[in-house]
């Protein structure tokens, strides 16, 4: 039996390319996590592995920094370890309603976000823990790329 289409085959037609960042220890300072280049791309899901355990209470957001522009919040801070999130959880987020969507452990993870050039960055607020944040996007402009900062 021929096999038409290879699952990375399928990932890529259907949600795009794949990048991924570690966050290193979550603290309180912005972590550059993709850059922008070359034109807008839409970033079609979005998710964060709990690499290392989140145990104290603090919250964590995700903004779009452009180079020029204003500075758009993705996702709204989210306390992540007033109730503790494990390592190994995979966290993406609610449905939203006419705010920024939040982050939630086994939220969906399909999102259709316009990004133009420039940075996109998670928010930790006095966190611990670590996370690995993963994004799928296509180009919308030709040539523009999306990579870990």
């Amino acid at each position: 039996m021929t096999v038409v289409n290879e699952a990375d085959a399928y990932r890529k037609s259907v949600l795009g390319l794949v990048a991924t960042k570690a966050s290193g220890t979550l603290a309180s300072a912005a972590i550059p996590v993709f850059t922008v280049a070359g034109g807008e791309v839409m970033i079609t899901s979005v998710w964060l592995k709990v690499t290392t355990s989140i145990t104290a209470a603090s919250t964590v957001a995700l903004q779009q920094n452009p180079t020029t522009g204003d500075t758009q919040t993705i996702v709204t801070a989210t306390d992540l370890g007033t109730t503790d999130t494990a390592a190994g959880s995979i966290v993406g987020l609610d449905q939203g309603t006419t705010a920024a969507s939040s982050f939630l452990r086994g939220g969906r993870h399909d999102v259709n976000w316009v990004i133009t050039v420039g940075q996109v960055e998670l928010l930790p607020a006095s966190a611990n823990g670590a996370v690995t944040i993963g994004v799928t996007w296509v180009p919308l402009t030709s040539g523009a790329t999306l990579v870990a900062a």
